[in-house]
């Protein structure tokens, strides 16, 4: 489930505010607008998170989306919201191919090239010099911004690192526009933070269940208690006692 912002604060960072089936919040960013729309569904296992029932739900997907365009900037038809749909389950199952090194289906990228021939959403500047919301646009139109944006990424100097959350219950989406490249989470706050949390329970418990048997009782001494004395026996001296334990 999507949370967002205010469409008029350009401040906010880029990316969505999502809530867990428990009713936890996180901020995830997904690198790349067209990324973003993969948080509304998908296909297969995916359809049972599906948001997009209405056109009126697609429109109110636009303010928190880092496109950031009031809900009614955009007309959609129901064609147009199951064109969209389509359009999203391409580019799942696109993204995810790329993500484990595969190519991709032709069929998908045919769904992408198709939505990509409708003129796109025109950007304005207002008279603040802030983007403005475009002129009345359809459905089309939106899915046009969103298919070139998809074919821009796929095409661009990041398309190898389109990756999967490394949590293994999680498989959101993202671009690494990270310098080092070496994101390996949906969200930090989330996965990230779950997994230190299990690594250092694991840690402990691994701890706590070492035997005791582990730990030697004792540690014997350097030199034999049966060791000669260093002097000879008729020296009148008694044998030097051998090293203690706390000297070994």
């Amino acid at each position: 489930m999507t949370d967002g912002a205010d469409p008029a604060d350009r401040s906010t960072p880029p990316g969505l505010v999502l809530t867990t089936p428990g009713g936890g919040r996180f901020h995830f960013d997904p690198g790349a607008l067209c990324l973003e729309l993969l948080t509304t569904g998908g296909p297969g296992p995916y359809a049972r998170y599906e948001v997009l029932h209405r056109p009126a739900d697609l429109a109110d997907w636009l303010p928190l989306s880092r496109l950031r365009l009031p809900a009614d900037a955009v007309r959609i038809s129901p064609a147009e919201l199951a064109a969209a749909r389509t359009l999203r389950d391409a580019l799942w199952r696109l993204a995810a191919a790329r993500a484990h090194g595969g190519p991709g289906e032709p069929e998908d990228y045919a769904v992408l090239n198709r939505a990509a021939e409708h003129p796109p959403l025109v950007p304005r500047i207002a008279p603040d010099g802030t983007a403005a919301a475009p002129l009345p646009a359809d459905g089309a139109q939106l899915a046009s911004t969103l298919a070139r944006d998809a074919i821009d990424l796929l095409t661009g100097p990041y398309a190898d690192r389109v990756r999967e959350c490394g949590a293994h219950d999680c498989q959101l989406l993202f671009v690494d526009t990270s310098r080092p490249g070496r994101r390996r989470w949906c969200s930090m706050e989330r996965c990230g933070n779950r997994h230190k949390v299990r690594a250092l329970r694991a840690r402990r418990e691994s701890e706590e269940a070492l035997p005791a048997a582990a730990v030697p009782a004792s540690v014997p001494s350097a030199v034999p208690a049966s060791a000669p004395a260093s002097v000879p026996a008729d020296s009148g001296r008694a044998p030097a006692d051998p090293p203690s334990e706390s000297m070994a």
